[in-house]
């Protein structure tokens, strides 16, 4: 057996004794379509003339207390997390492709940087994106869906001004593209993500593999970076709790200007648990302010000699207290990573600016997968999506849209299914010598880094697609939900093309599957 077929994606399902039903009676039919359109007889509720997206999930997540990974990962020290399997309850109901999208939350930043005239002021500002763009995995320790290969996704929002699309370009590694444009013409935000897990004993660390590229076009600008290390402890024993760590060296290709940001690792004792320092320098490597806060909280600017004085003020006053700090770690468990006691405040130093602030969670954020308000609507079908969306959109998966439904079973039932069928098509690919082709991006050469990187290749992102891959071809001629009815009717009224294959449908056996056109 060879490392194709061993391959799974991790999460898979439960094992049929350990049944997680009974969470929600919610169908996958009933959260199809946006709850309140019927009160709105169809239309998308609006609140002060802006598009309102939902709230609150259709079920609270179900509990992980009762499932133990150990038997697991114990043999899996230091492998990559993607060839191992766990129970489909580690998930959160999202595709790592919607998770991606994420980095859009706080799009007014990249708003405020096309605004700004002065280049240091516009590097503040795209560093506080930049830290911004990873602060809604604070608490977030469910592992998003591993998309398909040629699974989409598409997302507008016109109140923040940006539209993004996004494609699982690659298996072999997993590599996710995506590509984000200001309705306006003001940015263009792009990259490609390839996130490598393993597993250390008592942690799952994420390494970022991956460039992101930030284009500013009123100044003619690009900024580079790549995002911090991310650790998820206590996998095995313990409350699961998330840190940051790493450098992140933001580049302005244009001006020379860079901004090196320091994600501080929790330490023994956990005094810089979420802490960001950092600072800006100018071309001539001059530092031209000091960058700080918790990529939890809040960032914050201030001169580069203010700060340096106000930290020498504060070692002056400081006591020692190593004698009374090695006494603790002598109490600590050695079984868990335990989470140090974590203070929710940054010390402003006088005279600094405030460059971003988190926003607040919804009240039951902690019982739907710790998400943000802006994650909460990523997975939501409004009225009349279904009839534009490409059927490889995330949206349609019948394993996601069963989790965020509470039905677990059933979740992990279509998870086996779809991974099972992209192994199939992998397997006929290779047997037919077929190389995969992507629909959205290409590999190419960023220009400003130089390195490989997947670019878009669509003229226009919001044109709706119609192509998908072997494995969806398959999975909608086979599903008896809502979302099939939606494919059989795009079927009925065009065709599909891809590459130099035209797809088109006939109605065979009382369902429409594909069949090919010579």
């Amino acid at each position: 057996m060879n490392n194709e077929d061993e391959f799974y994606d991790a999460v898979t399902g439960l094992d049929s004794d350990e049944s997680c039903e009974g969470t929600s009676e919610a169908s996958f039919k009933d959260a199809v379509v946006y709850d309140g359109a019927q009160k709105n007889n169809g239309a998308v509720p609006q609140e002060n003339g802006i598009k309102k997206h939902r709230s609150s999930l259709p079920a609270p997540m179900f509990s992980r207390n009762d499932f133990s990974v150990w038997s697991i990962l114990k043999k899996c020290i230091g492998l990559e997390l993607s060839k191992i399997t766990m129970p489909i309850v580690f998930n959160e109901p999202l595709s790592f492709l919607q998770r991606i999208s994420e980095y859009m939350e706080h799009t007014y930043l990249i708003q405020k940087a096309c605004l700004q005239s002065d280049s240091i002021e516009r590097m503040q500002t795209v560093a506080a994106f930049a830290v911004s763009a990873v602060a809604s995995q604070w608490d977030r320790t469910g592992k998003p869906f591993n998309p398909l290969l040629g699974e989409t996704y598409e997302l507008t929002r016109e109140e923040q001004g940006f539209r993004l699309i996004s494609e699982q370009v690659s298996h072999h590694p997993p590599i996710s593209a995506f590509h984000t444009e200001s309705l306006t013409g003001d940015f263009v935000f792009h990259g490609s993500i390839y996130p490598k897990l393993k597993f250390w004993g008592k942690s799952v660390e994420a390494e970022p593999k991956g460039t992101i590229t930030l284009e500013l076009h009123k100044h003619k600008e690009a900024y580079t970076w790549t995002n911090p290390f991310c650790c998820v402890h206590n996998i095995i024993l313990g409350k699961l709790w998330i840190e940051q760590y790493g450098t992140v060296e933001i580049v302005n290709h244009s001006t020379g200007e860079k901004c090196v940001l320091n994600f501080k690792p929790c330490g023994m004792f956990g005094k810089e648990l979420h802490r960001v320092e950092g600072y800006i320098q100018d071309k001539s490597k001059k530092k031209r302010c000091v960058i700080y806060g918790k990529w939890t909280e809040c960032m914050w600017s201030v001169d580069p000699q203010v700060y340096e004085a106000h930290r020498k003020f504060e070692k002056k006053g400081t006591t020692d207290t190593r004698k009374q700090k090695q006494e603790e770690t002598e109490a600590i468990n050695e079984d868990a990573d335990e989470m140090p006691e974590v203070q929710e405040t940054v010390a402003v130093v006088p005279g600094s600016t405030l460059l971003w602030r988190i926003s607040s969670r919804p009240a039951h954020s902690a019982e739907m997968y710790n998400f943000t308000n802006f994650a909460m609507a990523l997975n939501e079908l409004e009225p009349g999506m279904e009839g534009v969306l490409a059927p490889t959109d995330c949206r349609l998966r019948p394993d996601i849209r069963a989790m965020e439904n509470g039905n677990m079973d059933e979740a992990s039932r279509e998870k086996e299914r779809l991974e099972e069928k992209q192994r199939a098509a992998r397997k006929e690919r290779a047997k037919d010598g077929e190389e995969w082709s992507t629909r959205w991006f290409q590999l190419g050469t960023n220009p400003y880094t130089g390195s490989q990187d997947w670019m878009n290749t669509s003229n226009r992102i919001q044109e709706v697609s119609c192509h998908f891959s072997p494995v969806y071809l398959q999975l909608f001629s086979e599903c008896p939900l809502k979302t099939d009815i939606c494919l059989r009717n795009q079927l009925r009224s065009r065709r599909i093309y891809r590459e130099d294959v035209i797809w088109s449908s006939v109605p065979q056996s009382g369902l429409w599957l594909p069949q090919l056109i010579q």
